[in-house]
């Protein structure tokens, strides 16, 4: 109990004075990432650079001690931001005090819903957010972000809060407005952190882009009388106390955000803290995450810090740094502050074109290529989620486009699991135990129909699986026995158990009847207590292939096995050889070129 209530209790005390050191060291390296990092995403999310500093101190901290990562570093993140902004700025000016009071309001309620699903054990869920729906998202986030920065780029003076097709048609109906000295200090803070990320892989890279361009921005504007457009940061040392909102109407607008914010964020933060597990060994409960992530969003609410997630970025540098605990990220936090107290004053001659053009390189970092090829080459259902959550993030709203994206990965989802794949299974002659098979060229007993469902029996998928037995009896209706193979077909809910008894009776009427193999002790307990077992028949469930096939041929008719030559099972070995001129079977000699036909479940 004390170890879920504080989890730092289990790592504390393996910290020595050697893990000491190591932590301090990656503190002072993360402190120094997230300084540009911080300013560059405030942006992103349409608040005063100093939000971003903010959210990476006190949010920062809570997760490190109430999450189960001992690596993973939090605070501002590029999708945060960036959905943060597609919903405030239609409801107010970005920047402006009721922006930055609506941004404080989301990130209490993201916090609220995380740490309530952390706290109802609901970590399982971001399962259902797949990789196509991020990877689609993330494209689309990077494309936006470009886009949005192309003015500040340009020294274009273009409204905020337009939508893709507004900003594309403002800059080109404004290129007589380009102000090249801006472009040109964009252009070398651009070339400076490309080469740094290339050639100087240990130095942060935004640091140097806006470093260079804002040197070249003092240069321009002191003399040569440039007017390139300056970033104003008035951050204080430590974080200002602040309040959410707690109107009810204003709630109600950012629900839909909130929960989009929420999973996008929990997803991401998991991935990260996974992915370092695998890499350390240690063991992720992402339900303590949750819990951590939604204390340390509640907690940075009142310190003037917007909504903090798990961040790549920084948690890979943590752990290259050589960090052994959670103490970095703590670290971290109190190196900003002090970082703060020198650097705060030249924030100020950071130009915003230096800052765009570290933002085109974030936008381009987060499209990944890669992964966009494999699922476009690998799987069209996960290429058209990757599609739809992709289109869906450049022209509609970002909370809508994840939740769509999720949407359509659990419809695609029902609808393959509504559709299971039934398999027509032969014994096969030629194996010494005679193996089952789904050779099209084996033949059929003319009638015994044997297939196997692969996946569960539920609702959904109840009426498909009836459809194609009743396809299968009516192309061959003297196969009135049905065994059905069950080892994959792993659940039977109520619907499905109502449809074998419906089944059974109707084979029953003809004559025939329905068998069923190695059925699971679950499906089996549902079939028992809602009294379908008994409607089939007790007898007609078995555990081994063996028994199953003795049982069956000990009712099928003799007339027919009298005139059949196929000899299917060893049991037909013991029947007498029909004659040369034996008709009865010829009715059914063409079933088995076609009984390969049950392959239609697939």
């Amino acid at each position: 109990m004390w170890s879920r209530l504080l989890p730092f209790l289990i790592w504390w005390p393996d910290v020595t004075r050697a893990s000491l050191r190591a932590d301090a060291l990656a503190g002072l390296t993360g402190a120094i990432v997230v300084l540009p990092q911080g300013v560059a995403f405030a942006a992103i999310a349409g608040l005063p650079p100093e939000y971003g500093l903010y959210a990476a101190m006190v949010p920062a901290v809570i997760a490190a001690l109430f999450g189960s990562s001992r690596l993973m570093m939090s605070g501002p993140s590029t999708p945060a931001s960036i959905v943060l902004f597609s919903t405030l700025a239609a409801l107010a000016v970005p920047g402006s005090a009721t922006y930055v009071y609506y941004a404080l309001t989301l990130t209490f309620m993201v916090g609220l819903v995380q740490l309530a699903m952390g706290v109802a054990r609901l970590g399982h869920l971001v399962d259902f957010i797949s990789d196509s729906v991020i990877v689609g998202f993330s494209a689309g986030a990077g494309v936006l972000i470009a886009v949005s920065q192309a003015k500040d780029f340009l020294g274009v003076d273009l409204p905020r809060g337009l939508n893709l097709y507004e900003v594309v048609t403002g800059l080109w109906q404004r290129t007589a407005q380009i102000d090249w000295m801006t472009v040109e200090v964009g252009v070398v803070s651009l070339a400076a952190g490309l080469l740094a990320r290339r050639r100087l892989p240990a130095v942060p890279y935004m640091l140097v882009a806006m470093v260079a361009g804002g040197v070249l921005a003092f240069v321009f504007n002191a003399y040569l009388h440039g007017g390139i457009a300056l970033v104003s940061v008035s951050a204080a040392a430590l974080p200002p106390a602040s309040s959410p909102g707690f109107s009810f109407l204003l709630w109600q607008q950012l629900a839909p955000a909130a929960l989009a914010v929420t999973f996008f964020a929990l997803t991401q933060t998991v991935s990260i803290s996974r992915a370092l597990a695998a890499r350390t060994g240690d063991r992720v409960d992402a339900n303590q995450e949750f819990i951590g992530q939604g204390l340390s969003n509640l907690g940075g609410a009142f310190f003037s810090g917007y909504v903090s997630t798990g961040s790549f970025n920084r948690s890979a540098v943590n752990y290259e740094a050589g960090a052994r605990t959670p103490l970095s990220s703590l670290f971290a936090a109190a190196l900003l502050v002090l970082l703060l107290l020198v650097v705060a004053p030249l924030l100020s001659y950071m130009p915003r074109a230096a800052t765009a053009a570290v933002l085109f390189l974030v936008a381009a970092g987060i499209i990944d290529v890669a992964a966009i090829r494999k699922i476009l080459r690998a799987s069209r259902p996960d290429a058209a989620v990757l599609v739809t959550t992709f289109l869906a993030t450049v022209l509609l709203s970002l909370d809508f486009a994840i939740l769509l994206g999720v949407l359509v990965s659990l419809v695609i989802f029902l609808n393959q699991s509504s559709r299971p794949r039934i398999l027509v299974r032969v014994p096969d002659p030629r194996s010494p135990k005679r193996r089952f098979n789904t050779d099209p060229a084996l033949p059929e007993c003319p009638q015994l129909k044997i297939i196997r469902i692969d996946g569960p029996l539920f609702f959904g998928a109840a009426n498909y699986v009836a459809e194609r037995l009743r396809v299968l009896l009516a192309r061959y209706p003297a196969q009135r026995h049905l065994l059905i193979l069950a080892r994959t077909m792993n659940f039977i809910d109520a619907v499905g158990a109502e449809m074998l008894a419906r089944e059974s009776r109707q084979r029953r009427g003809l004559g025939g009847g329905v068998y069923l193999h190695q059925v699971t002790d679950e499906a089996r307990g549902i079939l028992r207590r809602g009294g379908y077992e008994a409607e089939i028949g007790a007898d007609h469930f078995f555990d081994h292939k063996g028994e199953a096939i003795a049982a069956i041929f000990d009712r099928l008719d003799r007339n027919v096995c009298a005139a059949c030559t196929r000899r299917i099972f060893n049991e037909c070995k013991t029947l007498p050889r029909p004659s040369r001129d034996a008709g009865a079977d010829a009715s059914v000699r063409r079933a088995p070129a076609h009984a390969r036909a049950g392959r239609m479940g697939r």
